[in-house]
């Protein structure tokens, strides 16, 4: 990118291939680049099976990237860390996880779970360990009583807040949340999204929005990437991407949106994407700017550009 001040993560040329038999690897991240600066939420759009969750979970080193550089605040977390870079990580980066069930010990009391991470890393003391945990279960709306129950005795909205707790009580610079209200109600959605919202105004929390409704990606995102088969499309500001999109996949995304006004939703028209059949091969795109734009800018060759543009 050209913007000169330096990003909080910096992701490049990252790849994330499985080895599924001796001929035959998935290629679930092919090659991406991207940085998040301090502060803002990006968000990382596309259908499922894209290679948006692989993306998070190569981020936060769940899995050892197979190739490309990964740099979080100057701290270089790609290969074999330190230990010294392996503590500034995993007290400085954490992740939404999508199933609030699954993701919680179903032997701990609430308030465990939520000071899990402090107790590992020695953050601080006991006393302080117990104050952080009752401020955060109140940030994110639930009592200090609830800390003394177990998941099972919360519903899901409640799980998830429960989730994002166990994150933010470490206070990190990245929080990558990963599709962390795809399984809650639409109501739900709406608050827990608010909230992320709020508690980010109030810490300076940066996230990484991983997600595949756009409509909520857009309330919440300063910047947006649309990824596609293990390959970021088309990345720009949140109203460049909504008011100008240039890559068709982007384009089908978008006209999948329904529409609040009946009237409005009978003419819609999704518009269909196939690779394939349009003869697109990723591998072969570079990046080429809109409008003179430093933030948004699309993956093509000089001959798709022109025609997707013009178009």
């Amino acid at each position: 990118m050209s913007e000169t001040r330096k990003p909080l993560l910096h992701v490049e040329n990252l790849k994330q291939h499985f080895k599924i038999t001796n001929k035959f690897t998935t290629k679930a991240v092919d090659g991406i680049s991207f940085d998040i600066y301090e502060g803002e939420t990006y968000g990382l759009v596309g259908e499922s099976g894209s290679g948006k969750s692989t993306t998070g979970r190569a981020i936060i080193r769940l899995y050892d990237p197979t190739d490309g550089k990964i740099i979080f605040d100057g701290h270089d977390i790609t290969g074999k860390m330190s230990k010294e870079d392996e503590k500034f990580l995993r007290t400085n980066m954490q992740m939404i996880f999508q199933d609030p069930m699954a993701c919680l010990n179903p032997r701990k009391k609430v308030s465990q779970i939520i000071a899990e991470g402090l107790e590992i890393h020695k953050v601080c003391s006991k006393e302080e360990i117990d104050e952080r945990v009752g401020n955060i279960l109140d940030k994110v709306g639930l009592s200090r009583e609830q800390g003394t129950r177990f998941p099972h005795q919360f519903s899901g909205g409640q799980r998830q807040r429960v989730g994002i707790a166990r994150a933010l009580v470490m206070n990190p610079k990245l929080v990558i949340a990963d599709e962390c209200i795809s399984a809650l109600d639409v109501s739900i959605q709406a608050q827990v999204v608010n909230m992320m919202k709020d508690l980010q105004e109030e810490l300076g929390t940066t996230y990484l929005f991983i997600a595949h409704d756009l409509s909520m990606v857009k309330y919440i995102s300063d910047r947006i990437g649309v990824m596609h088969l293990g390959h970021i499309v088309e990345t720009g500001t949140t109203d460049e991407i909504f008011e100008n999109p240039i890559h068709p996949y982007t384009k089908s995304l978008l006209s999948a949106i329904p529409h609040p006004n009946p009237i409005v939703e009978k003419k819609r028209k999704a518009i269909t994407y196939n690779k394939d059949e349009e003869g697109v091969d990723y591998t072969k795109g570079t990046i080429h700017y809109v409008d003179g734009s430093s933030t948004h800018y699309v993956l093509a060759t000089d001959e798709e550009f022109d025609k997707w543009y013009k178009k």
